[in-house]
């Protein structure tokens, strides 16, 4: 076995599967590039959406939620909450934290006006409406 195994053949097979796996490499990418501008939500994007997205990072809201699975693990995911609860749910909801129930983790009130809520609703909704190819795996999150 050794004397058919030789330098030679073992350079050529690193290689062979170096030029392999470069190939695959930029065929997975061009594949990707192609794919995801069908699959993004940019014709929606509107400045509500904007202004609610700047509430979602200047509120630090990724630092317990995630959002299409990126951010915190603290809080539920919310990159599918607009379907789940639905825009009154969602406001209902950030005006009334703190609970207080015992035992449960609270989100704190942040204090916002009903059209920084119309603007983060919008957010999530956009959010919600992106092709994140069936993630996350069940409706709850």
């Amino acid at each position: 076995m050794s004397a058919s195994f030789t330098k030679s053949t073992a350079r050529n097979i690193f290689y062979g599967g170096a030029v392999f796996f470069f190939l695959l490499f930029v065929a997975l990418t061009f594949d990707t590039v192609q794919a995801l501008p069908k699959r993004d939500n940019r014709a929606n994007l509107t400045e509500q959406v904007a202004r609610g997205k700047k509430l979602w990072e200047t509120n630090n809201c990724i630092g317990c939620h995630t959002l299409l699975g990126e951010g915190a693990y603290f809080a539920p995911e919310l990159g599918n909450v607009y379907q789940r609860r639905g825009p009154d749910f969602i406001k209902a909801w950030i005006k009334a934290q703190p609970t207080g129930v015992p035992g449960r983790r609270q989100m704190p009130n942040f204090h916002l006006t009903d059209a920084q809520l119309d603007d983060l609703v919008a957010f999530l909704k956009y959010s919600s409406e992106i092709n994140t190819n069936n993630w996350p795996p069940n409706i709850e999150g």
